[in-house]
């Protein structure tokens, strides 16, 4: 008897191929979201300051200075992350916001969006699907997975080993500390290959561009000083450098076959429909299927803080585990990143809402790839 995955996976290969799904309205560059307050440039002390929203007097050395605070180092063992490991890895729990519920004093938000239910990419993945993968890590509560894709380099064109996802996929925030044992495998069950439970599972099905080891990674600073579900999600990303595990030294982007440009201060009003892909895993959903929620409509807005960017919102239908993937758009014919996935509820349509990717965004990502090896 056929499994739901399965009947899913048939229905899904009579759809168009991820690159034309990703062939959405998008043109043009320029500013979007709130005016900066006038305030004065942060100072950024050897103990963190407790307000972070706007970093327009950062200066190198600030982020220097943050960097040797925030103390990540990459802990993962080579090999540690088999096959059967990651078929037992748990989902990621999204942070929740109920679009239902009356919206406290300060939310701005838009009416719910459609639904827009979830479709699995057909098998094999090509290239498009290859930049996004699933996001490994060991939690205070065991090993977790989240969603996150190739982004280009603007130092190391063609050669980029940047990873992109949420920050709530790399740290706990407010008095927690990073995840740990982050590894990243793009494509992940490529070929549809991966059965869950099934007796020593293909490590070539479950990591067909091999797995990936996180050696530096960068959250927003607002994330580590924050708490809760509210204002620090419109800051929610973050920023991986890796390394392959086989140890040849090849790039990330080499290997995968390409990488995604991340499009910041994207104007909102030029974003007519996006594509949000990842790997859900909460039911229905088993985190073995690359999904697609792809909104015909320019994404709604949610912001808890209206001194920071909105966050974007479309109708979406997949669950845990797809936080921190991509949402992409089309510019110049080809797919750019605006935002990955941060925020969701549990409603049977669902949504997801995500950060967009503005100044604090961009400083932090310049800095990252110039700065941290």
């Amino acid at each position: 008897m056929p499994t739901t995955t399965s009947r899913r996976r048939r229905a899904a290969t009579a759809r168009a191929a991820l690159l034309a799904a990703l062939a959405l309205g998008a043109a043009g560059c320029g500013p979007d979201g709130p005016a900066r307050p006038a305030t004065a440039p942060l100072a950024l002390p050897r103990s963190a300051p407790t307000s972070l929203g706007d970093l327009t007097g950062w200066k190198v050395e600030d982020w220097d200075r943050y960097v040797a605070d925030s103390a990540f180092a990459g802990d993962a063992a080579p090999g540690s992350w088999t096959a059967a490991r990651m078929d037992t890895a748990k989902p990621r729990p999204t942070p929740e916001y109920s679009l239902a519920a009356p919206a406290a004093a300060g939310v701005e938000r838009d009416a719910p969006p459609a639904a827009v239910p979830a479709e699995p990419q057909p098998h094999p993945y090509g290239r498009a699907g290859a930049v996004v993968g699933r996001l490994f890590m060991t939690t205070p509560q065991g090993d977790a997975a989240c969603s996150a894709t190739v982004v280009s380099d603007p130092v190391n064109p063609g050669r980029s080993n940047l990873v992109y996802t949420a920050a709530h996929c790399l740290h706990d925030g407010k008095g927690g500390g990073w995840l740990k044992n982050l590894v990243f495998v793009p494509g992940f069950n490529r070929d549809g290959r991966m059965v869950h439970g099934k007796p020593n599972p293909d490590q070539q099905a479950a990591a067909p561009y091999g797995r990936w080891t996180a050696v530096r990674a960068l959250v927003s600073p607002t994330w580590l000083q924050e708490g809760g579900v509210g204002a620090r999600n419109q800051y929610d990303y973050g920023v991986l450098r890796v390394r392959g595990e086989d140890g040849s030294g090849r790039s990330l982007e080499e290997t995968v076959g390409g990488s995604v440009p991340i499009w910041f201060n994207a104007p909102r009003e030029q974003i007519t429909a996006a594509a949000a892909l990842g790997f859900p895993a909460e039911r229905p959903f088993d985190g073995l299927e690359l999904e697609q929620c792809g909104s015909p409509v320019a994404p709604g807005r949610l912001s808890f803080d209206r001194t920071r960017p909105p966050m974007y919102v479309i109708g979406c239908s997949m669950t845990a585990g797809a936080s921190g993937g991509g949402w992409f758009v089309t510019r110049d014919g080809k797919p750019n990143l605006i935002s990955v996935g941060a925020v969701g509820d549990r409603n049977p349509a669902g949504y997801q809402a995500g950060p967009s990717l503005h100044d604090q965004a961009k400083q932090a990502f310049d800095y990252f790839a110039k700065n941290v090896r």
